[in-house]
């Protein structure tokens, strides 16, 4: 017996209304950036699976365009060794380099969707330093750089990546020792730049946000021990005192790097819902307008 007309209608109904529910389902979905980052495995796709037991969930994510999925600003935070002889040894297994992640990387992201025009990957990326991988980011993040150690390979890569139009922001050091050693890295990288203070008054303390003081942004346990002393450096670490923005700017006095010393703006990030004395006085006065100002002048210069 051959089905009637009125229930091929209701099937094609039916089918129709399932092809708008798949459709409104991937619309919601939106599109999926590619990973340029590491794929050696050693890291997952979606950083919200990096640590055990779901801890991540909570973390919001977002659609971005279906057609376009790559059209996306990307935070990506660089893995390197470190001579760092503490656990973990020395290389990547010290993991200084994944310092605050992925707190700070995915709220930085969310923040930026949130607040600015930008479209923004809701993973962020890790990578190594490989041409095949940074080329596709115009800003990287490096973190707690005073172990780094740089092979002269490493080094030229970097160095060629910010001369042809890369930049990259380096945050969380503190103290001389930490300085002196990040600075043989540098002298790899720029054996014939000058570092350079960064005035208040340059453009990237005011490309969104104006910045009135460079601020210090202290790790949230030094600054809720001397909460009513108004101490914000790490006064473990000899010199740490005063903070410094520093730069190495190219030809043209493009800014392709800034040195954030003695401050630890991924820390405002991170702890953004720890305490709430914490987010108002240094991640939503400091930490997030002087990330975005960065940010900003990165993908503008």
């Amino acid at each position: 017996m051959k089905p009637s007309r009125t229930v091929w209608f209701s099937l094609a109904a039916m089918l129709l209304a399932v092809c708008f529910i798949c459709a409104a389902a991937e619309e919601k979905t939106g599109g999926k950036p590619t990973p340029f980052g590491i794929k050696d495995g050693s890291m997952p796709e979606d950083p919200r699976d990096y640590r055990r037991g779901g801890q991540g969930n909570d973390y919001p994510t977002w659609p971005v365009n279906r057609e376009l999925p790559d059209d996306v600003f990307t935070f990506a935070r660089v893995r390197y060794n470190s001579s760092y002889g503490g656990r973990g040894g020395w290389g990547r297994g010290s993991r200084k380099w994944a310092t605050d992640y992925p707190d700070s990387d995915m709220n930085m992201s969310y923040r930026l969707q949130q607040l600015t025009s930008l479209q923004v990957n809701p993973n962020g990326a890790v990578v190594d330093i490989d041409p095949g991988q940074i080329r596709h980011y115009p800003f990287l993040y490096m973190i707690e750089v005073g172990d780094i150690s740089l092979s002269d390979e490493e080094a030229g890569t970097l160095r060629n990546y910010m001369l042809n139009g890369g930049f990259i922001m380096v945050d969380d050091f503190w103290g001389t020792r930490e300085w002196d050693n990040f600075e043989v890295a540098l002298k790899q990288i720029w054996p014939d730049r000058k570092i350079e203070e960064i005035p208040l008054d340059h453009e990237i303390f005011h490309m969104v946000f104006p910045l009135k003081v460079k601020p210090q942004i202290p790790h949230i346990r030094f600054a809720e021990y001397v909460i009513n002393q108004g101490i914000t450096y790490e006064f473990d670490k000899p010199g740490s005192e005063h903070v410094h923005y520093r730069g190495v700017f190219d030809d043209k006095r493009r800014l392709m790097m800034i040195i954030c010393w003695n401050t630890d703006t991924g820390e405002g990030w991170e702890q953004e819902g720890t305490d709430p004395w914490y987010f108002r006085e240094f991640s939503e006065k400091y930490a997030y307008p002087l990330g975005i100002n960065i940010i900003f002048y990165a993908l503008t210069h």
